[in-house]
């Protein structure tokens, strides 16, 4: 009777353990391809450049960090621009906290250098500090030189957490999220001047009924806070017309023609009804616009890279199990798109304190839909 009891105990094991695999491997799929292994430190920022040069980013919030900026080289990450700007030091001359890349259309590197202020941090954060540290910095990719840098004199740093940049080369501007302030910042490339539009308005603030969940786990930090993020990801058309932009924390994408969002003449009211609501389209973190206006969307709940096509059918790219928390985006002239899976819910801050990150991070690349 008790080897009988054994035996099916022993069964019910196998069982577990196997359907926990199973779990684990649900999604698989061959196409996608890593395009760096970064060992233990986490990546967020990513962009290509037109020579397919692969940038990538790393906060100094996590415990595992050696450099703010680098390059991948033939697998390796090589600081850039140089490996002074990512030593400790002064904060004009130093990276603080890289969080997002942008290469634009005439090959230069834009790297958002933000520490958001402690009220603003999506992450939370037991820093004394007040204030949030900001600034930007132009990168010349033909040079590898720091041609400008951008302070924001007149951000609110105690309430901003500057989080993705798009830069429009033809109107002279770089467009933010600010999930700290609900809103999007417009940066005027030529004076440095910041104006904040459509600031906590139903397109920027995040849905609070929405609790992020993964294998069955909801996302909530030791004290029973959910994770929620208002504006976050964003996406600019390569003709310069759109910008796409959503919270986190909420299912619809939103988007409005740029020629609006410079106009300083009309109301915050006037502003909001040229918004555009594009439906449904689940969780999402990071967004990108490819040359044929497809829209790329992170999401991450269901392990998948989604895109919405022009006529505003919304497919899916590729679904695997590997893909937690997939973040910034960048498109290399060879086809592919490249992004970091971040696996942030999988940090000690979402899992009473246990860490279930799974080593190697990486930087996946997958093709382009023909």
């Amino acid at each position: 009777m008790i080897r009988k009891r054994i035996k099916h105990l022993c069964l019910i094991i196998i069982t577990l353990c196997t359907s926990m695999n199973s779990f684990a491997q649900k999604y698989h799929n061959d196409n996608l391809i890593t395009a760096a292994s970064l060992d233990k430190y986490k990546a967020i920022g990513v962009s290509v450049n037109s020579n397919n040069r692969l940038f990538v980013s790393f906060p100094k919030a996590n415990d595992d960090y050696q450099y703010g900026l680098t390059e991948i080289v033939n697998g390796e990450r090589i600081p850039y621009p140089n490996i002074e700007w990512n030593k400790k030091g002064d904060e004009a001359n130093h990276f603080v906290n890289v969080q997002d890349l942008f290469v634009d259309a005439n090959d230069f590197l834009w790297v958002l250098d933000s520490k958001p202020a402690p009220s603003a941090s999506i992450f939370g954060t037991t820093e004394k500090e007040t204030e949030g540290q900001f600034k930007l910095l132009k990168i010349n990719t033909k040079t590898n030189k720091v041609e400008r840098i951008y302070t924001f004199d007149d951000l609110d740093k105690k309430t901003s957490g500057l989080n993705d940049i798009r830069v429009d080369v033809k109107k002279n501007k770089a467009y933010f999220s600010d999930p700290g302030q609900a809103a999007i910042i417009v940066l005027d490339l030529n004076s440095g001047k910041t104006r904040k539009v459509l600031e906590k308005t139903q397109f920027t603030l995040a849905d609070p009924s929405i609790v992020l969940s993964y294998d069955g786990i909801d996302m909530r930090d030791k004290d029973g806070k959910p994770f929620l993020s208002n504006v976050n990801g964003i996406a600019l058309t390569h003709d310069f017309k759109y910008f796409y932009f959503k919270p986190i924390n909420k299912n619809q994408l939103f988007r409005i023609e740029t020629k609006y969002l410079v106009d300083e003449k009309l109301s915050d009211k006037d502003l909001e009804q040229k918004v555009e609501n594009m439906g449904d389209v689940g969780i999402t973190h990071g967004l990108i616009a490819d040359k044929k206006g497809n829209i790329y969307l992170t999401t991450s709940l269901d392990y998948t890279i989604k895109y919405l096509s022009p006529d505003g059918k919304l497919h899916t790219l590729i679904q695997d199990s590997r893909l937690i928390w997939p973040d910034s985006l960048g498109i290399g002239t060879d086809g592919y798109l490249y992004f970091s899976c971040a696996q942030l819910p999988r940090d000690p801050k979402w899992n009473d304190g246990e860490n279930r990150v799974e080593l190697p991070y990486r930087i996946f690349k997958v093709k382009l839909p023909q």
